[in-house]
């Protein structure tokens, strides 16, 4: 068809004495049918893809337009006509014709590649909803892409612009080596990081991750070609080069949530001068609390067989085994951890004691929490010290707290 157009306007004879008149009249021709067959090629594609997409892959559907990737196609058409009658059309101006084919020989190079990208995005979206690219990076490999069409249509377009053949300056790359290494290092790097980071499973988008280097502390929104995309826990957002990940330490949260529980690492220190053995009317106080009644029960008898074995006074504290109300602190927080409904039972749990210092004993509790969420964990945290405070004078202890003005205030 386009030949038998081509024909007939060549065959067209001019109506006017005036050539400049005739060249307006078949531009104005030209420009008309392209329109008209711009809107036609636009309707026919979208009730094309309607009729194949709109029931099996309405989704996809949507994001064809979502992207615009009909429109940009839809564009190439008109501009095939005007470069093919521009030569007819402007005859009298063969410099005019000339520049007039070269910009729309561009223009559709420039429209394939917008529609390229368009379906790099489609493809982008989809592999987002499946979930791929937590496995894959695909935004990785998308950029890359793109960055390799955009030479491509460069290299072609300088070509179509100064008449030369695109291996002309092919060619030349070879001497331009370092150049190209150099401009695009961060891209290179960007790139076979991404790769590492996918292949060995290292961070994936949702992560939680933690990099002090750069600032970084919260989300992975995106592992982009270059750079990786982080908001903070206070909503403000890093920007790490991907390489970084590779050739820096960083931690990733994601085994915890894996796992499903959250540690908990957190001391309580106690003062030094409140430690000592218990008499018995404190092991009768502490006998009436349920979770180390048999505790308190067990450990007596041992003690007392142990001792029955010795021939020392036992009224002096220093001559055989006592309970101490530290110990029994202890054996309390154990019970009371193991049988917390939010603490997990499948994870380490220990009570330990640190060497004392100027600060007082340390009493430090490792655990897991079983809720992950940020909120539910302080909150649990919170919980589980506030009792362990409260419950202190029970074992006549005291937890230690350097002198406050109040303190001195009281020595008047």
């Amino acid at each position: 068809m386009t030949d038998y157009l081509t024909q007939f306007i060549a065959q067209y004879q001019p109506i006017t004495q005036f050539v400049w008149l005739d060249s307006v009249i078949l531009v104005a021709i030209m420009l008309l049918v392209s329109v008209i067959v711009d809107k036609i090629d636009r309707r026919i594609l979208i009730n094309l893809l309607h009729r194949l997409l709109g029931k099996t892959a309405p989704k996809t559907l949507d994001l064809l337009e979502k992207h615009q990737a009909l429109a940009k196609i839809a564009a190439v058409i008109p501009l095939l006509i005007i470069s093919s009658f521009s030569p007819v059309a402007l005859s009298a101006y063969p410099a005019l014709s000339g520049i007039v084919v070269t910009v729309c020989n561009i223009a559709i190079l420039m429209k394939m590649a917008s529609f390229i990208f368009a379906l790099l995005d489609v493809t982008l979206d989809v592999a987002r909803e499946r979930g791929l690219n937590k496995k894959l990076p695909i935004k990785s490999i998308n950029q890359l892409i793109k960055l390799f069409v955009f030479l491509v249509v460069a290299v072609i377009s300088i070509s179509t612009v100064l008449g030369k053949s695109p291996l002309y300056f092919l060619s030349g790359l070879g001497a331009m080596t370092a150049v190209v290494l150099l401009v695009f290092k961060d891209t290179i790097l960007g790139f076979v990081a991404g790769v590492q980071l996918a292949a060995n499973q290292m961070v994936s988008r949702g992560d939680w991750i933690e990099m002090p280097k750069y600032g970084a502390d919260g989300e992975v929104l995106e592992v982009a070609l270059t750079t990786v995309q982080v908001q903070n826990w206070d909503k403000t957002i890093t920007m790490i080069p991907t390489y970084a990940l590779i050739s820096d330490s960083f931690k990733n949260w994601r085994g915890m949530e894996q796992a499903g529980g959250r540690r908990i690492k957190r001391s309580i220190r106690l003062d030094v001068n409140s430690i000592g053995f218990m008499d018995q009317s404190l092991i009768e106080h502490l006998q009436k609390i349920d979770s180390i009644s048999d505790y308190l029960v067990e450990k007596q008898n041992e003690i007392n067989e142990q001792n029955q074995q010795l021939a020392s006074d036992l009224t002096v504290n220093a001559n055989g085994r006592k309970l101490t109300n530290v110990g029994t602190f202890r054996a309390y927080l154990e019970y009371y951890l193991q049988n917390h409904p939010m603490v997990s039972q499948e994870m380490t749990l220990i009570v330990r004691q640190l060497p004392a210092d100027e600060n007082g004993l340390p009493i430090e509790l490792y655990l897991f929490c079983t809720d992950i969420r940020w909120a539910a964990y302080e909150a649990i945290q919170a919980d589980l010290f506030d009792h362990i405070y409260a419950v202190l004078p029970e074992f006549n202890l005291r937890a230690f707290q350097s002198p406050s003005g109040h303190d001195f205030s009281a020595l008047k």
